[in-house]
């Protein structure tokens, strides 16, 4: 009886986001169908690298972002395509996972798919089908086989538009809630002591670019017009932290910005209220149950272009994943001083507006929630069934 071969699973990620995923799921997959049964190969940072793989390039060859910047690279992004999709073809694995980044990874798997149509294909991470360019959903049933969703709403949104087999698989802050919520008597809004506000510009270099300055403003004309004192904590992601110290050194107010995520956390747990930029930080914020704003700025060309395809009610992903506008969101135009303020201000101290807020982020859990299992091992025993339905 001849011995079986070991699983050869292909994992493209584009972006740092996507190698934490990557990893996480070749961890669940190992304690799953077992170490030495697997065999991995694909795109991946650090992460991935850490558990066994290989990358065929670094992720900072493809890691762009915004319509300019990937014009600027657009070459570079095209070899990287071409080269990818000829790597897996040629390895002929049992599966393609891609994972985010549907602007790199989908264009591989479109590739494989046309090239090599017996590997089955999961999508990990779903594009925002439901909040722009919904057609793109019906379009991935003919190269992915099974979509894992991070989002509660993404498996109805994908039946609605015709799209792929999809499974909620939960998000990753579920794995984590404990180290960003905060435990009993770290946070509280006590009258007598300053207001603890998180300000979040963003962890690219074109949101803090688009956001600080405003954000700078709004902090100055929040303290004229606040009854009660605050400290502003900035949680700043490594590449970014020297800019920003620079550019907020003139303001009125200085933050405290910190570094690592065990500091972030630590702000989290701790803060009152937060002013952030649109992004993954606020369902973070949510999650940790923090009263926001949120806010965000893109470039004048992708406003133009951008503008007529979005479709979604809202940009805020705990808007999205309560079915309400809970949260205010200030965009292009209205990311004003003071259209921030306005929005700021009734949630520094017990008001209606606020207590409406907190009452929303609690449920986020009940509709989050997945059973027993984490995120990464849901995501691995789905990736198990298709693999074994192919085979």
């Amino acid at each position: 009886m001849t011995e079986a071969r070991p699983l050869n699973i292909w994992i493209v990620s584009g972006e740092e986001s996507g190698d934490q995923l990557g990893a996480k799921l070749m961890r669940a997959l190992k304690t799953r169908l077992g170490a030495g049964n697997l065999r991995f190969g694909g795109v991946g940072g650090h992460a991935m690298g850490a558990e066994g793989l290989k990358s065929l390039f670094p992720l900072n060859d493809i890691a762009v972002m915004g319509i300019v910047a990937v014009i600027g690279r657009l070459p570079t992004v095209l070899d990287r395509i071409r080269a990818t999709a000829d790597a897996v073809v040629a390895a002929s694995p049992d599966m393609l996972v891609i994972i985010d980044s549907p602007d790199f990874t989908h264009r591989v798997a479109k590739t494989v798919r046309k090239r090599a149509p017996h590997i089955p294909i999961v999508d990990y991470v779903s594009p925002s089908v439901w909040a722009w360019r919904p057609g793109r959903a019906a379009k991935m049933r003919a190269y992915v086989d099974h979509l894992l969703a991070l989002l509660p709403f993404e498996p109805d949104a994908h039946r609605r538009l015709g799209g792929p087999p999809t499974t909620y698989v939960g998000h990753p802050l579920i794995e984590r809630v404990g180290e960003f919520r905060p435990a009993a008597g770290e946070r509280s809004l006590h009258k007598d002591e300053p207001i603890n506000l998180l300000v979040l510009p963003g962890s690219r270099r074109s949101e803090v670019s688009r956001l600080l300055d405003t954000f700078g403003a709004t902090l100055t004309l929040l303290r004229q017009r606040s009854s009660r004192p605050f400290e502003i904590t900035i949680p700043a992601v490594p590449h970014l932290a020297r800019e920003i110290r620079e550019r907020t050194a003139s303001w009125n107010l200085k933050p405290h910005i910190v570094e690592g995520e065990a500091a972030k956390w630590q702000a989290f747990r701790q803060a009152d209220a937060a002013l952030a930029a649109s992004g993954t930080v606020t369902l973070e914020l949510g999650l940790s149950g923090i009263p926001m704003v949120v806010a965000y700025k893109v470039s004048a060309i992708e406003a133009v272009i951008l503008r007529p395809l979005i479709k979604a009610q809202s940009i805020v992903l705990t808007n999205l994943v309560l079915g309400e506008n809970a949260i205010p969101e200030l965009i292009q135009d209205d990311c004003t001083p003071e259209t921030l303020v306005t929005a700021l201000l009734p949630l520094l101290s017990d008001t209606p507006e606020r207590r409406a807020q907190e009452a929303a982020l609690q449920r986020l859990d009940e509709l989050m929630r997945i059973g027993d299992e984490m995120p990464s091992e849901r995501a691995a025993r789905i990736v198990a069934e298709v693999l074994k339905t192919e085979r």
